[in-house]
């Protein structure tokens, strides 16, 4: 019976066949211990001496790493395992010997490793980062879509630019000027106008010169889109879907955590509802923690947002930032028009802004001030504005970048480990 290595479990006590690579090996006198993987999980062959032909025996004591094979045997428990399962080799056939792999188990630089992605990814722990990032986009597309969430795609090309800044790839289209989306917010606006509740799921592009643990300048965002829904509303949707996302990483992936070693307790108590605080309250919060410098009207950053999560078990909420720093398209407080009825979400343990949204502005005439005061008045942004003449609405949104999401989940200290092939501020290669 052929099978993969996460199907195992099921055939306890039979025989069966399954295609892999060899991750390590050691060997005791008559007994080769292989180490190995198929792309679904990773276990241990044992080969006894007595138990194979010769040939057999020392094909796997000679093994080099990283070779392939169909390798068969029979399925048996292992309490030892993390696992739990292991197989009693009885043959093997070689597809093909690999000569001179170069990421072997002894320690090795990052930079050599980053050189060596496409092959580093075989490892254990990328093999659970990539894991972990795969369920929470399989539990995200889950909750949206049993939310009642239309999946909409909005360009990577663009006219213009979501946030109004200059962080932006540029390129040529034909005979215009067009950019690499940042985000696909705006469209997602046009979208909730005529599905009510959308969500896309795509590559967003920052020409951010920054080096930190936290930046990367391709990565993958989550933006939810709704119309009818207010500030307060918007809120509760984007705790309980980061609820929802921790508590499916914690019930199936479970080994994966382990590999990774992280302590899943701090995981545990991520659930809704999460604490709140108001930019002023941070702001004292901050000079309370010893950051005396910091004013009133200036945004947070990697100290800021770390200090102000100490404070807090679960991600933590930082709302009605001063619209000064906030994007043209957020609709300030009516209570009080020098803030906007927005919302950063904090993971905690360090990781960060791993959620910004807002309520949107729906008037139309306090648009077309924004517009002036932001210089967007060109043809690129004249369909955004339409939105607000043709059955405008109270709507709100958000977006969930994955890869600091997948980094604070799974512990991962730096993004770059959480996306497959990084691009980094001075990397393109691989």
């Amino acid at each position: 019976m052929k099978t993969t290595i996460s199907q195992v479990p099921a055939y306890e006590g039979q025989e069966v066949t399954i295609g892999a690579w060899l991750a390590n090996k050691r060997s005791s006198g008559k007994i080769a211990f292989l180490q190995l993987r198929d792309g679904t999980g990773f276990i241990q062959g044992i080969v006894a001496k007595n138990d194979v032909t010769e040939d057999i025996f020392q094909l796997a004591k000679n093994m080099t790493q990283e070779s392939s094979m169909y390798i068969s045997g029979k399925i048996v428990e292992d309490t030892r395992s993390p696992f739990g399962y292991e197989m009693q080799v009885n043959t093997i056939e070689l597809i093909q010997e690999a000569v001179d792999y170069p990421i072997t188990p002894k320690e090795h630089g990052t930079e050599f490793l980053m050189d060596h992605r496409h092959l580093w990814l075989r490892s254990s722990r990328q093999h659970a980062i990539m894991k972990v990032r795969n369920e929470i986009i399989r539990a995200t597309y889950q909750f949206y879509n049993d939310q009642g969430y239309v999946k909409i795609d909005p360009p990577i090309l663009t006219g213009s630019s979501a946030e109004g800044t200059t962080e932006l790839f540029h390129t040529q289209y034909f005979d215009e000027e067009a950019y690499l989306s940042q985000s696909g917010q705006l469209y997602m606006e046009a979208a909730a106008m005529a599905f009510g509740k959308v969500f896309s799921f795509g590559p967003t592009f920052r020409a951010e010169k920054s080096k930190t643990r936290r930046h990367l300048i391709e990565f993958w965002m989550i933006e939810p889109e709704m119309a009818f829904i207010n500030h307060e509303e918007s809120l509760e949707i984007q705790e309980q879907y980061v609820s929802f996302v921790v508590q499916s990483v914690l019930e199936n992936c479970k080994l994966e955590l382990n590999t990774l070693e992280r302590d899943t307790s701090k995981l545990e108590t991520i659930k809704a509802p999460f604490p709140r605080i108001s930019y002023d309250d941070a702001i004292n919060l901050l000079k309370d923690k010893g950051f005396t410098d910091i004013e009133w009207g200036e945004d947070f950053g990697a100290p800021h947002e770390t200090a102000i999560a100490e404070s807090f078990e679960k991600p933590v909420f930082i709302t009605h930032y001063p619209a000064d720093i906030k994007a043209f398209y957020m609709k300030p407080d009516p209570e009080r028009p020098g803030v906007v009825l927005c919302a950063d979400l904090i993971a905690p343990e360090g990781y960060g802004e791993v959620i910004g949204g807002s309520q949107r502005i729906d008037d139309p005439k306090l648009m077309e001030k924004r517009y002036d005061e932001h210089n967007l008045t060109g043809p690129a942004y004249k369909w955004y504005l339409e939105l607000r003449h043709y059955g405008s609405v109270p709507h709100s949104g958000f977006g969930l970048g994955l890869e600091r999401t997948v980094a604070w989940i799974a512990g991962v200290d730096h993004v770059r480990e959480t996306i497959p092939f990084p691009r980094l501020l001075n990397r393109l290669y691989p």
